[in-house]
């Protein structure tokens, strides 16, 4: 064997070495952070669960007693690919609600990331934003610390307005929009009427 093909496997050797320390290093960190990272990811949920149905309504555990979706009149609606969680809320094991993670696809930058909340009626019990890239100042009102615009959703219905006035007021509806930021809210308006379809639409199996 050469010097020169002696010194490249050596070189070759301890490159896979160092490439192979980081992999086992990366899969230490991993391990050690990810039960971390979804432990503070679950108790996000629940903290907001609590902000749109209160604990005192229910006394099952949401994040246990949930409901996988996988059909395409899900993923149409709720705007999310599968796999979709759906958390169902019961007292005394009567159904409450439900909370169900959507998308409104159509934003001014991109996704918006909802949670919804609906009684077992089809009465809205409140959305929050979990996740956006909307203009700061202007679509971020949709966030609740930056407006009390997401509460009009509360209580509304399908029939509740009727179906045709789930629009923002621009569109002839009844929901406000924002000055200078009318995508923001249209897109969060249809998302939450695609939700309320769903969920009338499959009615009590949503609960079995």
């Amino acid at each position: 064997m050469t010097p020169t093909l002696k010194q490249m496997i050596q070189s070759a050797t301890l490159l896979s070495l160092f490439t192979l320390s980081g992999i086992l290093l990366l899969l230490w960190v991993y391990t050690l952070t990810q039960p971390k990272i979804e432990q503070a990811h679950q108790q996000t949920l629940i903290n907001t669960f609590q902000q749109i149905i209160p604990s005192h309504k229910y006394d099952n555990d949401p994040l246990t007693d949930t409901l996988i979706l996988n059909s395409p009149e899900a993923t149409q609606l709720l705007g999310t690919p599968p796999p979709i969680t759906l958390y169902r809320l019961r007292k005394n094991h009567q159904a409450v609600g439900l909370i169900l993670p959507i998308v409104a696809p159509d934003g001014y930058s991109g996704n918006i990331h909802l949670l919804v909340g609906i009684y077992k009626d089809g009465t809205l019990a409140g959305v929050r934003v979990l996740q956006h890239r909307e203009t700061p100042g202007l679509g971020d009102k949709i966030e609740l610390k930056k407006s009390p615009w997401i509460k009009s959703f509360n209580g509304r219905s399908l029939q509740n307005p009727p179906l045709e006035q789930w629009a923002v007021k621009k569109d002839h509806g009844i929901f406000d929009q924002f000055t200078g930021a009318t995508i923001t809210p249209r897109a969060v308006v249809k998302a939450v009427k695609n939700a309320l379809i769903f969920v009338n639409q499959m009615g009590d199996r949503l609960y079995d």
